[in-house]
């Protein structure tokens, strides 16, 4: 008896060495906060549940911006950088040239039951640098139009679908302002202009929708890109200059002015829709609603970027194949569940996922899906994204401008000698 129980443990001991009964556990870095954390840590939770056997991800939430990057780098460098973490696209260039990340093949993805075709082109084109893949994209998250329901219905803004209505091109944009301010509303429009970032996010959306180049062969804003920049930051300020937007106003300000009944527009990421969602549910905000930006120029852009998951390139410290398998399970079942991310506000990345009934029920949400294939992304560049030199030169120039500080023209020629300047 002895010997047969000494025999199965044994044999326990080889299968484990093996693999066949190995539990994989994934270290994870993120820096999902507020709402994203909470909903991530639900779907960690869940990953967790449903592989109680397999797979265990072991999660850490860190410092957003730099902090996060800065960590990602150094970690990596020396071997000790999880074994896999969330990235923004529009970071992805700085990772790959810092040796921060590592490449994801096709054949990878295809391991898990993912492919390319899977994702809006542009999405996935901002996972790819020169050509090669590195990040899986979760998401995507762009700027939008929050509007009070109540006061735009009172204005006669309102189609007869229950969306704002005659708010495409710049006079009937204006118009409309005009109107409402007229018709006794505080402030027609409310924007976040105290900050460059959210600055950058409706330029940029402006700007893609001239088809525009803000980089393009090493140069910044290169020949009539520079007038479609002045265009774009001449449209932003004269909300400010004509007084339907007031100027310098901070993020969290921004917000009060619309959830306090003042604003009867809000142009800030999908990020805030659990803001109006949690107040609306608790009797504390009007009736409202979301919609891409109006189309002030050509065609419908908007500014995109996109939470991803990438794996860092751990210097010294080779993944073993059954690692890499799980993270790779890790980061194909958190697409596939995705719909859930999207009470967050965000796209998911995932088509099957955007396009299901479930999501197509999901409001304010699936009102604003098309923005999937009008986006645009963060030049692709060391000098671009979150939390970088292009983010800081928008407020430096782009944020002045718009509050009435310089001149349109001045600060799109300052913000490209500055940029250019920097370009080794």
């Amino acid at each position: 008896m002895l010997k047969k129980l000494l025999g199965a443990a044994a044999l326990g001991l080889v299968m484990v060495a093996g693999g066949a009964m190995a539990k994989e556990t994934v270290v994870w870095w993120d820096f999902l906060g507020g709402g994203d954390g909470v909903r991530m840590k639900k779907l960690i939770e869940d990953f967790n549940a449903s592989h109680a056997d397999t797979i265990e991800i072991q999660a850490t939430t860190l410092e957003w911006g730099v902090p996060f990057y800065t960590k990602a780098q150094t970690s990596a460098a020396v071997g000790e950088g999880p074994d896999v973490m969330t990235y923004h696209l529009s970071r992805l260039p700085l990772g790959v040239s810092t040796g921060t990340l590592a490449e994801i093949t096709v054949d990878d993805l295809a391991s898990v039951g993912l492919a390319p075709g899977d994702y809006a082109a542009a999405n996935f084109g901002a996972a790819q640098v020169d050509g090669k893949i590195y990040a899986v994209p979760f998401d995507m998250h762009a700027v939008v139009l929050y509007y009070n329901k109540d006061l735009l219905a009172k204005a006669g803004l309102i189609g007869a679908d229950g969306l704002p209505t005659g708010l495409d091109g710049i006079d009937n944009f204006t118009a409309a302002l005009k109107k409402l301010q007229e018709g006794g509303t505080a402030q027609p429009l409310s924007i976040h202009d105290g900050a460059g970032d959210s600055m950058w996010r409706i330029f940029y959306s402006l700007f893609g929708q001239q088809d525009g180049a803000f980089l393009a062969d090493g140069k910044f804003l290169d020949g009539d890109n520079l007038d479609k920049a002045v265009k774009a930051t001449t449209v932003i300020s004269d909300w400010v200059k004509n007084g339907f937007a007031p100027a310098q106003v901070d993020y969290p300000a921004s917000i009060a002015l619309f959830t306090s009944g003042q604003a009867a527009f809000h142009i800030n990421g999908v990020w805030e829709v659990p803001t109006m969602t949690d107040l609306h549910a608790k009797g504390e905000l009007f009736e409202w609603g979301a919609i891409p930006i109006p189309t002030f120029f050509d065609h419908p852009a908007t500014w995109a970027d996109s939470h991803a998951f990438a794996i860092p390139n751990n210097v010294g410290k080779e993944m073993t194949a059954e690692k890499k398998k799980a993270v790779l399970e890790v980061i194909a079942w958190m697409n596939k569940n995705s719909t859930f991310w999207a009470t967050a506000g965000h796209l998911p990345a995932y088509n099957a996922a955007r396009e299901n009934d479930e999501f197509k029920a999901m409001q304010p949400n699936a009102a604003y899906a098309k923005l999937a294939d009008t986006a645009v992304f963060d030049p692709s560049s060391v000098l671009a994204g979150v939390a970088s030199p292009v983010y800081d030169a928008a407020g430096n120039f782009l944020m002045p401008a718009v509050n009435g500080e310089i001149e349109p023209q001045e600060a799109m020629e300052g913000m490209r000698d500055d940029l250019q300047g920097q370009v080794e």
